[in-house]
C-alpha cells in the first residue's frame, strides 16, 4: 500500500445496532468505520474462500442486466482520471453483462499487466435481483436502497456525494482517504460540469501529491483521515465529506447504501444557477446579493422571514411541504423559460 503517514486514521467502532446507530453516529457529521459490521452476510463469507468464491456468489443472482463498465489501459495504473487535456478521460465506458464482467475479472486475477475494471453503482434489485434479501443491512438509512461496485486494482479520485454514504466490504481490500467539507478550496476542484462519475473531483492524486502545482493540498493533508477495510467492515461517509478510494485486489466488491436524495432540489444546481446569475455581477451588486442569499437562504432565522405575512400569502416562502416545492418548480420554470 502506499505511504500515507501524513494522514490520521480515522475513528473505528465495533459493530452497532440501528438504535445506536441512529442516534450516536447518523446525525453527527463525523466519518466512522464499523468494523465486522456486515460480517455475517453470506457474500462476505463467500469471499473469504477468495475470488473465485466470491464471484460464483455474485453470479447466483445475476439478472441478465448489463452495467457500465468503465475500462482503462495498464498504464494509468488503477486511477481514473482525465486526459492531459481536461476535456477527455484516461478510460472508456462501457455496458458488458455481469456474467461477462466477473469471468474476465478472474481471467486477469494473476496478470500484473491487467486492464483496469470497474463498474459502479448499480442497484442490486435490478442487478442482482434477491441480493439484497439474502445479505440485509440492519442499519436504517432513510430510503437508501443497495448499489454494488465491482472491480479489479483501482484508484477513485476523490470526491464527495450528496448523500450521506454508508459503503460495505463484500471482498478484497479498500483504503479510503477523507478530507471534510471545508478543504474544499484546498482541493483543486476540476471541472464542474463534465466529470468522471457525476460529482465534481480534486485534480490533486493523494498518492503522490504534487505540491509544487498544488501548494494548497499541503493544508488539505493536515486534516486528513484514512482507514483501510476488509471483507465484512463498512465506512459511515456523511454528506459532502471528500473521499478517495483505493482498491487492491484483483476481484473487489462493495456495496453502498447512499441516504435519500433530491437531485432536481439539489445545492449544486442552486449553486451552477448562481455562476451565471451572480458572480459575474459588479462587486457592489454581488455584496447586496449575498445579504439577499443570507437573508433567505443561510441565515439560522432564514425559515422565519415570511412571519409578517399572512401564511396564505407566504408564496415560495412558505414553510416547507410538497406543495412549495412544487410552487417553487412552477416559478423557476416560468422564469427560466421566459429567458
Amino acid at each position: 500500500m502506499s505511504n500515507l503517514d501524513w494522514a490520521r486514521p480515522l475513528a473505528e467502532r465495533a459493530r452497532v445496532d440501528s438504535a445506536t446507530f441512529e442516534a450516536e453516529i447518523l446525525n453527527r457529521g463525523e466519518p466512522v468505520v464499523l468494523r465486522a459490521q456486515v460480517s455475517a452476510w453470506p457474500s462476505v463469507a463467500a469471499a473469504r474462500g477468495g475470488a473465485r468464491n466470491a464471484a460464483q456468489y455474485m453470479e447466483k443472482f445475476d439478472g441478465g442486466v448489463p452495467v457500465q463498465v468503465m475500462a482503462g489501459r495498464p498504464e494509468i495504473q488503477g486511477r481514473f482520471f482525465y486526459d492531459d487535456t481536461v476535456q477527455g478521460f484516461n478510460f472508456n465506458r462501457q455496458m458488458v453483462p455481469l456474467r461477462l464482467l466477473l469471468p474476465e475479472l478472474l481471467r486477469f486475477e494473476n496478470d500484473p499487466a491487467a486492464p483496469v475494471l470497474y463498474a459502479g453503482s448499480a442497484p442490486t434489485g435490478q442487478l442482482l435481483p434477491g441480493w439484497s434479501e439474502a445479505n440485509p443491512l440492519d442499519l436504517t438509512l432513510p430510503g437508501a436502497k443497495a448499489r454494488v461496485w465491482i472491480g479489479n486494482a483501482t484508484r477513485i479520485s476523490t470526491h464527495y456525494d450528496g448523500s450521506a454514504n454508508l459503503a460495505c466490504v463484500v471482498a478484497g481490500r479498500r483504503r479510503f482517504v477523507l478530507f471534510p467539507p471545508e478543504q474544499l478550496e484546498n482541493l483543486y476542484v476540476g471541472p464542474l460540469d463534465h466529470t468522471m462519475a457525476g460529482q465534481p473531483a480534486s485534480m490533486v492524486d493523494p498518492d503522490e501529491p504534487d505540491l509544487e502545482r498544488y501548494p494548497r493540498f499541503a493544508e488539505a493533508m493536515r486534516h486528513a483521515l484514512v482507514a483501510d477495510l476488509g471483507p465484512g467492515d463498512a465506512i459511515f461517509i456523511p454528506a459532502l465529506w471528500w473521499h478517495n478510494v483505493r482498491s487492491y485486489e484483483p476481484l473487489n466488491i462493495l456495496v453502498n447504501y447512499w441516504a435519500e436524495g433530491h437531485e432536481a432540489t439539489s445545492p449544486f444546481t442552486a449553486m451552477i444557477h448562481a455562476l451565471m446569475a451572480v458572480r459575474d455581477l459588479p462587486p457592489r451588486e454581488r455584496a447586496v446579493w449575498r445579504k439577499w442569499f443570507d437573508h433567505y437562504a443561510f441565515d439560522d432565522a432564514a425559515e422565519r422571514v415570511a412571519d409578517h405575512l399572512p401564511e396564505a400569502a407566504r408564496g415560495v416562502l412558505g414553510a416547507a411541504s410538497p406543495s412549495r416545492t412544487d410552487r417553487i418548480k412552477q416559478y423557476l420554470l416560468h422564469a427560466l423559460g421566459a429567458r
